[in-house]
This record gives structure tokens, sequence and C-alpha cells, in this order.
């Protein structure tokens, strides 16, 4: 005989379950504690010229991150890629950095406009374009460019904020957002400020025509020679007709190929301004002292009082019915399904973080239990909430890989199956309150790092309009029901809202 008695091993499970409530309760509530807390640490101001700055003050540690974000990404250019090259541009320097000698430089840069003018005007004329007069100004462009170089000091700016202990020096650009982000010492705060705001004062897009080359070869390398990228292009050009998130954010190769400076000049003086920007500041860093660092060195950038309507707010049609494409590609067979839906702050929004949560998080997630691990018909399947962006109207998006020899539709089929679960049968409590804990832990560990809590305030007050949003999310997912769900579910998950594309192997195979 053991000596372990039944109720031994009850009492035994009851201590597991109690260890289990305290950890829940060490781990999740004081994260809560900790979110909702912020909207006692978050100071903010907002200069007269409308820049509005975010500052959370945390000592633990000598450093300091930074976050720049502008409003304004593809949709506020249509999928021309301007935004995308405008990025690229904005390391190039200013007039005091990445240049020897600007008197001298600025001269060769005027005459390179004017010959890179001349060329792209001759390129468009495609067929009858003079193949001696595009010889000539190609030579002449060439010559100009490399005398040009002697000039410019290559990545200075990127080399001054490594010489002084930055890292994690970044930009991006987005459906919805560009964003200019950095950590350093608290001690090396002012060198950001005067960076920073010179690069957005006093841009020089040297070397214009040799970068927009560079974003020519990138679409080429990471979209036109990469199946997914391009499989993903295809699918939103399907899913949405009015609306610019149908437009990759790199923008499309015939538009890229004739982006002119004078452009991208104008599209930067329109929206990078500053009651277009904020900026999140989280670290070692004194707010009422950053405030007035701010107000020095951003405080006399102009604003624009009258920034262009949102070319975004074009309402995309209501879908009317599925709409469904194939795409051939040298790849694996692929599936994504959207599902057109609203954007955050919406309640829908944060009905479907839930939804996202139930169907894919995790291996005891619905659709990773059915699919890979008890019908093993896919390799990989996953949800996402809110693509491609979150300023406008979005999509509940499913992405799957069949498992040879199983196809795409056997994958569809079953995906299709387990969301008519979610309309005919209301989650358990149980379920309803696994998710809502892993999306609880998920979103505070977001906040964990200095960066990251810099990165979440800057989005929600750019994309949302206030970053008290962090503060409420938690507290709303808690309010949302199984009924809720169920009748969101039923909704928007239905097959006249949904677009379908099918990756199909040009060479054939499996899962066609």
């Amino acid at each position: 005989m053991n000596g372990r008695s039944k109720n031994g091993r009850s009492n035994n499970k009851a201590w597991f379950l109690i260890a289990g409530l305290i950890i829940l309760i060490i781990w999740v509530y004081p994260c809560l504690a900790a979110s909702t807390h912020l909207r006692d640490r978050v100071i903010e101001k907002t200069l007269d010229n409308g820049l509005k700055v975010l500052v959370l003050e945390r000592h633990q540690a000598p450093t300091v991150s930074i976050y720049l974000r502008f409003r304004v990404g593809m949709v506020d250019e249509g999928g021309k890629g301007l935004a995308h090259l405008l990025e690229h541009m904005l390391f190039k320097g200013t007039s005091s950095v990445g240049t020897k000698n600007f008197s001298e430089e600025k001269k060769l840069l005027a005459k390179i406009d004017q010959v890179g003018q001349k060329l792209d005007s001759e390129r468009k004329k495609g067929k009858a374009a003079n193949p001696k007069v595009l010889k000539e100004l190609e030579e002449e462009l060439k010559s100009l460019q490399k005398q040009a170089s002697q000039y410019v000091i290559t990545d200075e700016m990127s080399l001054l904020y490594t010489e002084n202990g930055a890292v994690g020096l970044n930009a991006s650009t987005g459906a919805d957002l560009t964003t200019y982000q950095v950590s350093l010492p608290s001690n090396r705060i002012e060198l950001w400020a005067r960076l920073e705001s010179d690069r957005f004062a006093n841009p020089v897009f040297r070397e214009f025509y040799s970068e927009r080359d560079v974003v020519l070869q990138e679409r080429r390398q990471t979209h036109e020679s990469e199946p997914l990228s391009k499989f993903w292009e295809q699918f939103l050009a399907v899913a949405y007709i009015l609306h610019p998130y149908r437009h990759p954010v790199i923008g499309w190769e015939p538009q890229i190929e004739f982006l002119s400076k004078s452009q991208m000049e104008e599209f930067f003086k329109t929206y990078y301004v500053p009651n277009n920007a904020v900026i999140a500041a989280v670290g070692d860093i004194r707010a009422e002292e950053f405030f007035a660092l701010i107000k020095r060195y951003f405080g006399l950038l102009p604003r624009q009082d009258h920034l262009p309507e949102d070319i975004a707010t074009l309402k995309e049609p209501p879908q009317i019915g599925e709409r469904r494409i194939s795409v051939h590609l040298d790849a694996q067979p692929q599936l994504m399904i959207g599902y057109h839906k609203p954007t955050l702050p919406s309640r829908e929004d944060y009905v479907f973080d839930l939804v996202d949560a139930i169907l894919s998080t995790g291996r005891t997630s619905r659709l990773w239990r059915r699919l890979v691990e008890k019908d093993q018909i896919a390799v990989r399947v996953n949800t996402a909430n809110g693509m491609p962006g979150a300023r406008f109207d979005n999509l509940f998006m499913i992405m799957a890989t069949p498992r040879y020899p199983h196809t795409v539709q056997e994958v569809e089929q079953a995906i299709y199956e387990e969301i008519e679960r979610l309309k005919t049968e209301k989650i358990s409590d149980r379920e309803l309150q696994k998710v809502k804990n892993q999306l609880a832990g998920e979103f505070i560990r977001s906040l964990n790092s200095n960066a990251g809590l810099a990165s979440e305030l800057s989005y929600f007050e750019s994309v949302a309009g206030d970053w008290r949003y962090i503060d409420t999310h938690l507290e709303v997912l808690d309010t949302i029901t199984a009924d809720e769900i169920q009748e969101k579910v039923k909704k928007y998950l239905s097959e006249e809202n949904r677009t379908v594309a099918i990756l199909v192997p040009k060479s054939g195979g499996g899962g066609k």
C-alpha cells in the first residue's frame, strides 16, 4: 500500500488549484493594476503648434526610449509609395548633418534635379523615347551624382546616435503611420532633440534618384520575388475595391519608378507637421525638463492648420457577396480568408480580439486543435484581428497552410465548420475566461519594456486618438459576454462578407 489515500490525492489537487490561483493573482492582477495606473503616471502636454507629447517616468535604469510617430502612411497617398520612400530619405541628413559642404553640394543637387526630371520625362514616353537622349541624360545624371557624393557623409545621423550609446534606432512605414524610434542613455536626450528637430525642420533629400532605385529593388526582392508577399497584395486588391487599404505600403512598381522629388517634398510639407505628430518618451526622464526641451527644439515648427481631408475616409462599400481569387505562384498552397469589420475603439473590435484568441492563440485554440492536431490537415493556421491597418475599418483574417496531401478546400471547409460552432454553440465561461486571461498577459507583457510602452502610448494616441485606450482595453474586454461573441460572429463572419484567396502552385501538386 502506497500510503496515499483518495483524500490525499484530492488535497493535492486542491493545493495545485490554490497555487494556480495564487500565481494568477500575483501575475495578472498586478498587471491589470499597472495598466490602470498609467492614467495616473502618464503626463501629457500639447505645444502651441499642436505637437502632442507623452511622458512616463521610470527611473530603474539610466535610459530612455522615445517614439516619434506621424499620423501618415500609405493610406494618405493611395499606394504610390511616397510615404515609404520619404521615410528612407529622412535618413539622408540635413543641411548640417550628412554633408561636408552644403553650399557647394546644394548647387549640384539643383543640377541633379533638373537632369533627373528630364530623364523621367523621356522615360515616360516608353517605346517612343529617344535612345540617344536617354543615354546622354543617364550619363549626365551619373556624372553629377558622382560629383555630389564627394560632399556626402554617409549615415552620419545614425553614426552620431551609435557613438552616443543609442540602440534600436529604426523607422517604419505602415498603412496608417510612420514611426521613428530610438533608445539611448538619458543624458543624451538633448542630442535626440537636436537631431530629430533638425531632421524634420531642415531635411535635405540628397541621393533621391539612387534611393528611389534602392526602393524599386526592395520592391522586386521582397514583393515581386516573394510569393507570400505577392499573394497578400493580390488578396488585399480583391478584399477592398475603393479604400486605399487595397494598396501595398511600399507602392506599386510603375508608380515608384516615376515618383518625383517635388511630389515627395509636397507630401512632407503637408503631413510632417507638429499637429500631425506624437512623441512618447518612457524611462529615466524628468517630465517637466523634457517638455521644456521639446518646446525649445520643436516649438517653432509651424503647424498645418488645414490638413487635407483623408482620402482614406472614402468608405469601403458594404460587401454583398463572397469574393474569391486564385493566385498561381511558385509556392506551397496557402489559404487566406478575410471578413470586413469595424476598427477600434468600436466594441466589435474588442469582440474580435477575443475571437482571434479563441480560434488561434496557442496549441489549445480551436483551429489549432481541430486542423493541426486532430484532423492533421494543416501544418499552420492562425488568425489576426485588424488587418491591414487600424485607422479605418479593417479585416478579421484567417490564414492556413494545408498538410500534404490534404487540399486547401478541406482546410477551408474545416475552418467554416469551426466558425459555425461559434455561431451555434455558446462559448463556455471557462474558455472565455481563459482567453481573457491570455490577452491580459500578452497585453501587459507588451508594456514591460520602456520601448514597448512608448510604442503603445504613441500608437494608440495616433490611431485611437487617445493613449488611454491602453487603460480601458482590459476593462472593456472583461465586459464582453458569450452572447455578444455569438452575435458579432453571426453578423460579420458571413459568406457574403468574406474574401477568399487560394495560392495555387504553378507546378501543381498537393493542396491545389
